[in-house]
């Protein structure tokens, strides 16, 4: 997951935002656990059944990526073509959303033979309401429409929105200025000051990014500062070494491939 907002964008942003007042759902952790994709080491990405799994895990956020069909319904992939999970080609923004629905998704588990499908927001919703929070990666949709949807199920304020793009951040921030938006910090910033003028200029109300590219320092800016900040360590062989670091540096949140297992490492270290 990265993003396509540049420095060059920054100021642009900042003509738009103002005093920082969204508010994150009410934490249920010390330290929170974001399932990227859902549990997708257990069932296939971004499936119904994956985020029911980080459910079950205990998980408190389940990161979905938000797209919408040619005739205007949203559904969650990651990629905006449908081949990698479903072997046949297409775009999303280019096929129905029946045509998506009649999709079919295998399990990479030989012994697994259930057949899954790509799942529309509105089901995600329905699903998650109450039980877990969602962590929206906005890749191709509408504050307008993604709204909608979010009130008609009272989940307004059970979500936070991933910004991919400078005009997303221009869009909801006219939607909906309570929102908790969330942006990638630049690569090229690697330093406290560096990073307080990002924040200042930016406005963002979550801070992302890769876990290793923060130092102590840096999150120690953050929290002055009064943001959240939930970076990225998911990967096939993350591990307890890695957590172990990142809790030195100070993070209270991580996206993870791993969910149960970050939770157990949590409770074990008594920060869960």
């Amino acid at each position: 997951m990265k993003s396509i907002l540049t420095s060059l964008a920054i100021a642009a942003i900042s003509l738009l935002a103002t005093a920082q007042t969204a508010q994150l759902p009410k934490a249920r952790h010390k330290f929170t656990v974001i399932a990227h994709r859902g549990d997708h080491l257990v069932y296939p990405e971004n499936t119904l059944a994956a985020y029911a799994e980080a459910i079950r895990n205990g998980a408190d956020y389940v990161e979905i990526d938000l797209r919408t069909t040619k005739d205007g319904h949203m559904i969650s992939l990651h990629n905006s073509s449908v081949e990698h999970m479903t072997g046949t080609k297409g775009a999303i923004k280019e096929m129905t959303l029946n045509e998506v629905l009649a999709l079919k998704i295998k399990s990479n588990q030989s012994s697994d033979t259930t057949t899954y499908h790509i799942p529309t927001f509105e089901q995600i919703l329905q699903l998650c309401k109450d039980k877990i929070y969602i962590y929206i990666d906005f890749k191709d949709a509408t504050a307008a429409a993604a709204y909608s949807l979010l009130k008609k199920y009272g989940m307004e304020h059970q979500v936070l929105v991933y910004i991919n793009a400078e005009d997303q951040f221009k869009d909801w921030r006219t939607v909906c200025r309570d929102m908790p938006l969330m942006l990638r910090v630049p690569d090229e910033i690697k330093t406290p000051e560096g990073l307080k003028q990002f924040v200042t200029q930016s406005k963002p109300d979550v801070l992302d990014g890769s876990w290793d590219d923060y130092s102590p320092e840096m999150v120690q800016m953050v929290k002055s500062l009064h943001l959240t900040l939930w970076p990225d360590i998911q990967s096939s062989n993350e591990n307890a070494a890695d957590w172990d670091k990142a809790v030195l540096k100070g993070f209270n949140g991580l996206q993870t491939d791993h969910p149960l297992a970050l939770i157990r490492y949590l409770e074990s270290k008594g920060l869960r």
